[in-house]
């Protein structure tokens, strides 16, 4: 057992995998049982193990030490420790070393409360405010504007979207490769080609930048990096401060720096026509937003959603 624990010795797995070919009968569906559900294995009893194989506990044991553990036992160990790994892994990778798996909610509050607080604080260093006022001035005028996103990208696009939409902002959104070139196609001179790329990479985000451009659009980007592909042929980025990130942890952090850029930029449009906040409420120029269903009242006004 102890070349077996050595450091790049094969997995339970990686053993099981190789025997299979040389396995018949019992052995041979108690194996194919294993592979099927590591994590199960790991977890049961050798008796529960040799009901789900249809075979005795004699035969569970036969198999792990021909696959050279001393026992059911060891087989056991080895695959839970194996199972661990692999769900560490997949942890690390996605949401990232911040918070852990078994981290109290306190904690994970705390952690996503304060990278988003430390994101807020880059933004406010990095946003260039003659840039926006600059985006700012083209949506306001521009006969009409053009919004992309995709992924995650798109939860700040969309809203920034459905914002300009309330005010009467002339503004579309898209979200899809072949929507996103029909639509930057369809700009010209005096409309504007607004995007949000954290990571500056994305391919149909630099096609649709790219297609407008050429159209004779003024193109925006929202970006962490500005120094990137998209950001290089963008002709005004808003840098946001924060970089994309490798895991959950990290995106999810840079949202706020997203929010905050996208929502300047909304304020600084709306200042420029603020005769839009009630010119376009859904219930005429100058009136409060009421729902169809509810009880209208003369004495009792109701203050537009937010």
């Amino acid at each position: 057992m102890a070349d077996m624990e050595r450091a790049g010795s094969p997995s339970p797995l990686q053993l099981v995998k190789r025997a299979l070919p040389e396995l018949n009968g019992a052995m041979q569906r108690v194996a194919e049982h294993i592979l099927a559900n590591p994590d199960e294995v790991a977890r049961g009893s050798i008796t529960k193990l040799a009901e789900a194989a249809q075979t005795s506990a004699a035969t569970v044991t036969r198999l792990s030490t021909h696959l050279g553990y001393a026992g059911y036992p060891a087989l056991r160990a080895a695959l839970a420790m194996e199972v661990g790994r692999g769900l560490e892994a997949g942890w690390t990778s996605d949401i990232g070393l911040a918070i852990g798996p078994a981290d109290p909610p306190e904690q994970v509050l705390n952690v996503l409360a304060s990278t988003q607080a430390n994101a807020l604080r880059n933004a406010l260093a990095a946003i260039d405010l003659a840039a926006a006022t600059r985006a700012a001035d083209a949506i306001a005028g521009a006969r009409r504007t053009h919004i992309y996103g995709e992924w995650g990208d798109a939860i700040p696009a969309r809203e920034l979207y459905i914002r300009l939409l309330r005010i009467g902002i002339p503004v579309w959104f898209f979200d899809g490769p072949n929507s996103s070139q029909i639509g930057a196609g369809l700009l010209g001179e005096g409309d504007v080609a607004l995007t949000v790329s954290r990571s500056g990479l994305d391919p149909t985000t630099l096609a649709f930048v790219q297609r407008a451009k050429a159209e004779g659009a003024l193109t925006v980007t929202i970006t962490g990096v500005v120094d990137s592909p998209i950001g290089r042929v963008t002709d005004v980025v808003l840098d946001t401060g924060t970089l994309n990130g490798t895991a959950w942890t990290e995106f999810f952090a840079g949202r706020a720096s997203d929010v905050l850029t996208a929502g300047l930029l909304f304020v600084l449009v709306a200042q420029r026509v603020p005769d839009h906040l009630t010119a376009n409420h859904p219930n005429g120029p100058g009136q409060p937003v009421v729902h169809p269903d509810a009880v209208v009242r003369p004495d009792i006004f109701v203050q537009p959603d937010s």
